[in-house]
């Protein structure tokens, strides 16, 4: 029996060449659902969108045309294909309806084998749309505003804000501090967007000298500068149709703003070492964790540059200001990281949680997140307890159960120096690098403790 290739719809009202037709494409491997009307065709299609790759149909039917079904099909199932058969073909026949959507346009009494090469690479792309419209929907839900996690007045604002203006063109200015998943919500703007099937672009200005964000925005030509050996394209032209996303503005320079601010009035840009300018059409989202209106005002950033930016501004909230937040995203990172490192961990303590609300987090929620890696790595049994947080929590209340004195800090301090030194060999790089101190700090620390060469 040959191999399992797709379900295939076929309608045709002679009955004879139907049965015949379906037995031979069932003998090559396809699961075959018959209709003798168009009728018939489109309400078995209605129930089996899902399953069918293809649907091969005649031309003349008793209740439609041909090319009236496959309008209707690519209209409601784009994903599709539709070929056509014809006993009367004509040019004219099968350039119309290739320019409809159709497949391919084939006559009657043509052989077995151009039918099944024709159905075989009908499904072949049926199946990889399928595939393009299931990795679409996982990015789209991957980067969409529900994937940002959290109920806090502070992220619904600035979730609702963004709602309202994604789907325009309008160009975006996201505000808040490092770390607070200015880039989620910059790839949420473009999921959201009638762009979202267009390239998403992102660069970080604080990443590249000034020479090299030019070259890396604008592209070049062959022999522009020494080491150009061949043209390439910039971020602007690879954004077409799509989003450009700037992620630290505030730190381009001064003479690169200028540049930058004739792209957004004029929509055209010049490659380094051309003379022709090239059109582009694009939407901006920039980010900064500056305060770019008095970076303008004391002249450390363009103001009319800073205005173009500003069009609609979202302030993206610190995790201080949202720490009703911090058990739902604590509970992710744990998720994640214990499926790669440690199955075995399931659960936060509620000190665990409650340290990590009293936390300041300076670094947002990228600390968080490596402060909960780190934990994983830590950790023993199937719950996340204080002891495998970094020193610096300890400052923020004694552990539960733990005397209130210096001393007793002192002893958990030692205890659990001495437990990552077993746990990593002896390896003081390795241990200084669990603990979050320098490899000075960690043998001052031993010293102090008097712990040896403890292993």
């Amino acid at each position: 029996m040959a191999e399992y290739k797709g379900e295939l719809l076929l309608i045709d009202d002679e009955e004879r060449l139907r049965h015949v037709l379906g037995r031979v494409l069932e003998l090559e491997g396809y699961h075959v659902r018959q209709a003798a009307t168009a009728h018939a065709g489109l309400e078995l299609l209605q129930q089996h969108a899902q399953e069918v790759g293809v649907v091969l149909t005649d031309v003349k039917l008793p209740d439609d045309h041909g090319l009236n079904i496959l309008q209707k099909i690519k209209r409601q199932y784009p994903q599709v294909e539709v070929i056509l058969m014809t006993a009367y073909g004509t040019i004219q026949d099968g350039v119309t309806a290739m320019k409809m959507g159709a497949f391919d346009y084939l006559t009657k009494g043509d052989s077995d084998d151009q039918l099944l090469v024709a159905v075989d690479r009908a499904m072949e792309k049926a199946g990889l749309q399928r595939r393009i419209q299931e990795l679409e929907k996982q990015v789209g839900v991957k980067y969409s505003l529900d994937s940002i996690l959290g109920a806090s007045p502070a992220l619904r604002q600035a979730k609702d804000l963004t709602a309202k203006v994604a789907p325009t063109d309008s160009t975006v200015l996201l505000e808040g501090e490092t770390g607070t998943g200015k880039e989620l919500f910059a790839q949420a703007i473009h999921q959201a967007s009638t762009r979202r099937r267009k390239p998403f672009v992102a660069i970080n200005c604080s990443a590249f000298p000034k020479d090299l964000l030019e070259s890396e925005l604008f592209g070049y030509k062959k022999g522009a500068f020494t080491g150009a050996m061949q043209d390439k394209k910039g971020l602007l032209e690879e954004a077409h149709t799509g989003t450009l996303f700037l992620d630290e503005v505030g730190e381009m320079p001064a003479e690169l703003q200028a540049k930058f601010l004739r792209v957004l009035e004029t929509q055209t840009f010049t490659k380094l070492g051309d003379t022709k300018p090239l059109k582009v059409n694009l939407r901006l989202v920039a980010a900064t964790n500056r305060d770019l209106a008095a970076e303008a005002e004391a002249g450390h950033f363009r103001p009319d540059l800073y205005y173009r930016l500003s069009v609609f501004k979202v302030r993206v909230p610190t995790l201080r200001e949202r720490k009703e937040d911090i058990p739902t995203l604590a509970k992710h990172f744990l998720h994640l990281y214990a499926a790669k490192m440690n199955p075995r961990l399931r659960h936060l303590s509620p000190e665990f949680v409650q340290k990590l609300q009293a936390y300041p987090w300076k670094g947002n929620i990228r600390e968080l997140k490596n402060v909960l890696e780190r934990a994983v790595i830590l950790a023993e049994g199937d719950t996340l307890t204080p002891e495998f947080l970094p020193s610096e929590f300890w400052s923020l209340g004694t552990t539960p159960g733990a005397p209130e004195s210096d001393t007793a800090l002192s002893t958990i301090e030692k205890n659990h120096i001495r437990k990552v030194l077993a746990q990593t060999g002896g390896n003081k790089t390795e241990t200084a690098r669990l603990l979050h101190i320098g490899l000075t700090t960690l043998y001052r620390k031993i010293q102090e403790y008097n712990l040896g060469d403890a292993s």
